[in-house]
């Protein structure tokens, strides 16, 4: 230590260790541990100022792994501290003068936090810096200048400069001393804040013929070891005198103010009195020379009134007491002022709220503590320290904490609480504490303070990865491509941070004897299943798969579930036929040749590998002679419609489909060539059951409906047209005709979509429109609908009948002639038309054509034109009528005319 002499310092250490021993005994009994050392300013870096694991008696080599941090604070950054062992250094440079300034006591207070298994303990350190005479007494000028009347009187005081030391106590000013002469000395006194200053004294009458100057040599020295000591020179001119000086009627004012007193107070009125007349006489005052200009901005005295005025609001924190000097002198020549002290002294009132300074043992953020949530009971989280600028009652201060009873304040020291644990804590359901700490001074009235706080609880990894729901289910369409997604199955942590982050892996099994890993694969990172291989629902329909989330915290924690994964059937697979037997798609089944109608002749079965409706099958007839089989569409049953005739022996071939219900559907068609066999056996069931009897019949009576429907419009039509031609018939009988007459009578045909006529007279030519749609399988009024009951009645009555011109032609139309010699022929060309089997009397009842109504107006026209004289050379030209509205044409012959008749 730089100035100090040996014995000082043996001083100096003993004290402190005496301060350790008292110490030690009173901070353990206190709610919070104080340890207090003493340094000196300047002191080197790195200079060893304690141990607190020495000093506080703690065994740190038993595995208790304590440790000590500090709290950070503004003047932290002085003292280092050692976290192993607590040991205090010097952090950097000291200086006594720029921390504490003019005050006798100088301590660098901080606080450290002792951690000792999870147990958490706070310990205020104070270091007392101790002075050093490192600062010589200071004059504010090197030279003054002072006047003085010659006939001053003896004991006359003259204000000099006050010289200033930043030392304090002893290092700090202790003595005056001026330069040998022969009619001033010194006084030294001392300021109420302990200041000691000089005023100069008038030892000798003065003569100013005799000396008119004097130059004096003021030093002030300190009491440091060794001292210190600065001068300044004084230039004393004598002045001509002036009789009386102003008297005042107290040398020294004391007055008491509020520190919230108005601007422009009153404080003291001064009247000092001078005796001389005149100028001489007249009284004015100010300020002394050595009043500082902080007084001078604070106060003001009127110069002529001498009435001390506040000049700028004042504050008991910034500074307690005010001591300056009013001097007060005549106008006359060389006049010799009075002085009068004036003491101003500042009373407290409460205008300071409470400060509130919180510092967390560990902070990122300004304004929020961390804790783990981990943490044990009585856990030290914060430093609450409060302090307000006031004095006595309205400087002490009651603070309490609100937010949760979670935390509480525990008294630490003084004015210091800390903000401790009460319970265990637990991240997952608080993750954030915002507390309220409330600071109340016992002022009147009180002020308030409120800071919000916030705690946040940093995470354990205490919480392992939880899936949604323990069982999945989950679908895949069999067929599927390799590589395709399937699900994504997603866990959750309540932990945070690294705590929280999860990965997924599949569980070893075993599935149709491979591992598990072959079939399915998932994504570590986002959970996301994919199918490694094509499944097949016929080979394998369902798999069992084990997944595991870990998270990557310390311990890791795990979570699993079970995904059911159900590969859904595609209707991938076509029927098969497994009955009859197929030799290349097609089979041979025996039909007796006498086989009743409703026969069962076989039955076809098949099967399909897909499951559901995609294997719900169903068998139809696609191709051969339809009208002589049907077929059952759910059994496959092959019935016989109605029994064979000997001209349909050849060629008996269906194709049979079966077709499954899937989408899209498949089908499979086999060709069944039916093979005409001897007589039926007696004892076989050969007609087909009740339920399929019950669906034909279903299907029969939709037919009928059908068919009746349209012979009924058929019916109407025909009603129509016979009214139609009997008016016209009428017309014809009320005229006479001689001769030939080039009037032509037309025969109208209705050929289903159009109409035809036949006009007589003229040569019988092709219409242009091809074979006739009156024996077409699609006519309306052709084949057996007419050619059924009514044959034999046409054939007698001579309707229907057929010209060699016509088979010239190429016409399959019905002529119409009067004669029937050529009947046969006409029925010939029917049935080679229409391709229909020769009509078998005694075997009508296999037969189920539709049946048409005869109606009577077709019937009496034809009958009408078996007595008209043609002649059977006449050709008839047919012509088709496109529109209804077309004129009628007209059928000529040489020497008789048609009437019309229109069907």
């Amino acid at each position: 230590m730089r100035g100090i002499s040996s014995s000082r310092v043996l001083w100096h250490w003993w004290t402190v260790v005496v301060a350790f021993v008292s110490l030690y005994f009173l901070t353990t009994l206190a709610a919070g541990m104080t340890m207090k050392y003493q340094i000196y300013e300047e002191d080197a870096l790195s200079t060893v100022i304690g141990n607190l694991a020495k000093d506080m008696s703690l065994n740190i080599s038993d595995g208790s792994k304590t440790n000590f941090r500090m709290m950070k604070q503004f003047n932290a950054s002085f003292i280092r501290l050692r976290e192993k062992d607590g040991q205090l250094t010097i952090g950097e440079r000291i200086d006594r003068e720029k921390i504490c300034k003019h005050t006798m006591q100088c301590l660098i207070s901080f606080d450290v936090v002792s951690i000792s298994n999870e147990q958490f303990k706070l310990i205020h350190i104070e270091v007392e810096v101790k002075d050093i005479n490192d600062h010589a007494p200071e004059f504010p000028r090197k030279e003054s200048t002072l006047e003085i009347s010659e006939n001053s009187v003896l004991g006359t005081r003259i204000p000099i400069d006050v010289a200033m030391d930043e030392d304090v106590g002893s290092n700090s000013i202790q003595s005056y001393q001026i330069s040998v002469n022969s009619h001033f000395t010194i006084d030294v006194l001392s300021r109420a804040d302990g200041i000691k200053y000089a005023e100069l004294m008038l030892m000798t009458e003065l003569d100013r013929e005799t000396h008119a100057s004097y130059v004096l040599e003021l030093v002030a020295t300190d009491g440091g070891n060794p001292s210190r000591s600065s001068s300044t020179k004084i230039y004393v001119k004598v002045k001509d005198f002036n009789d009386n000086s102003p008297v005042f009627e107290r040398n020294s004012f004391s007055v008491d103010i509020l520190e919230d007193a108005p601007v422009g107070l009153l404080l003291v009125d001064f009247n000092a009195v001078d005796s001389d007349e005149g100028l001489n006489g007249e009284v004015v005052y100010g300020f002394g020379n050595q009043v500082p200009s902080e007084i001078r901005h604070r106060f003001s005295v009127d110069r002529k009134s001498g009435q001390l005025m506040l000049e700028s609001p004042i504050d008991f924190e910034s500074k307690k007491t005010y001591e300056f000097d009013i001097l007060a002198s005549d106008l006359g020549p060389n006049p010799s002022p009075s002085i009068c002290k004036v003491v101003v002294r500042v009373q407290d009132v409460n205008d300071n709220a409470p400060e509130i300074t919180i510092t967390p043992m560990t902070s990122v953020t300004a304004g929020i503590a961390y804790i783990t949530e981990a943490a044990a009971k009585e856990s030290f989280v914060a430093l609450v320290t409060v302090a307000d600028k006031d004095s006595g009652a309205n400087g002490d201060i009651h603070c309490t904490l609100y937010g949760h009873n979670h935390f509480k304040l525990q008294q630490a020291y003084e004015d210091s609480f800390m903000i401790v644990t009460t319970s265990p804590l637990d991240r997952e359901k608080i993750a954030e504490y915002n507390l309220t700490v409330v600071a109340e001074d016992l002022g009147s009235p009180p002020f308030r303070t409120i800071k919000q706080y916030t705690i946040r609880l940093s995470d354990e990894n205490d919480n392992a990865p939880v899936f949604s729901k323990p069982v999945f289910e989950v679908s895949l369409m069999e067929n599927n491509a390799p590589g395709a997604y399937i699900t994504t199955v997603v866990a959750r942590d309540l932990d945070k941070g690294q705590n929280s982050k999860i990965s997924y892996k599949l569980l070893d099994t075993y599935i149709i004897g491979s591992p598990v890993s072959t079939f399915v694969s998932l994504d570590p990172a986002t959970g996301s299943l994919y199918a490694l291989r094509s499944f097949n629902f016929e080979v394998l329909k369902q798999l069992q798969l084990r997944i595991q989330a870990s998270d990557i915290g310390l311990p890791q924690l795990q979570g699993s579930a079970i995904i059911n994964l159900k590969i859904v059937d595609q209707n991938d697979n076509a029927p098969s036929i497994t009955q009859p037997a197929l030799i290349n798609n097609s089979a041979e089944v025996l039909l007796p040749k006498d086989a009743p109608s409703g026969y069962v002749i076989t039955q076809v079965h098949a099967r399909d590998a897909d499951e559901g409706v995609n294997a719900e099958l169903s068998f139809r007839i696609s191709e051969g002679v339809a009208s002589v089989f049907s077929i059952n569409r759910a059994t496959g049953e092959i019935y016989l419609n109605h029994e064979l005739s000997y001209e349909v022996y050849e060629n008996l071939r269906i194709t049979v489909t079966v077709s499954d219900n899937g989408t899209p559907s498949l089908t499979t068609a086999v060709t069944i060539n039916f093979i005409i066999a001897g007589s039926l056996p007696r004892d076989r069931n050969v007609f087909r059951n009740k339920i399929d009897e019950e669906t034909q019949e279903g299907d029969s009576i939709i037919i009928i409906v059908v068919l009746a429907g349209s012979c009924t419009l058929l019916l109407l039509a025909i009603i129509i047209i016979a009214t139609t031609c009997n008016k016209r018939k009428v017309d014809n009988r009320g005229h006479s005709h001689s001769g030939k007459e080039d009037a032509m009578r037309q025969i109208k045909i209705w050929k289903g979509t159009s109409y035809a006529t036949i006009s007589a007279g003229e040569p019988h030519k092709d219409s242009g429109i091809g074979d006739s749609d009156f024996n077409d399988s699609d006519s309306d009024i052709s084949g057996d609908g007419l050619r059924k009951d009514d044959h034999q009645n046409n054939v007698q009555n001579g309707l229907w009948a057929c010209t060699s011109e016509c088979k010239i032609l190429g016409h399959s139309d019905h002529c119409w002639s009067p004669t029937a010699s050529r009947i046969n022929c006409n029925l010939a060309h029917s049935f080679a038309k229409t391709g229909s089997l020769p009509r078998d009397t005694l075997r009508r009842e296999n037969y189920n054509q539709a049946h048409i109504p005869k109606t009577v107006g077709l019937q009496s026209v034809c009958e009408k034109t078996q007595h008209w004289e043609i002649n059977h050379s006449h050709l008839c030209q047919i012509e088709t009528l496109s529109k209804p509205n077309n004129p009628l044409s007209k059928c000529h012959s040489d020497d008789k005319m048609i009437p019309t008749c229109i069907i």
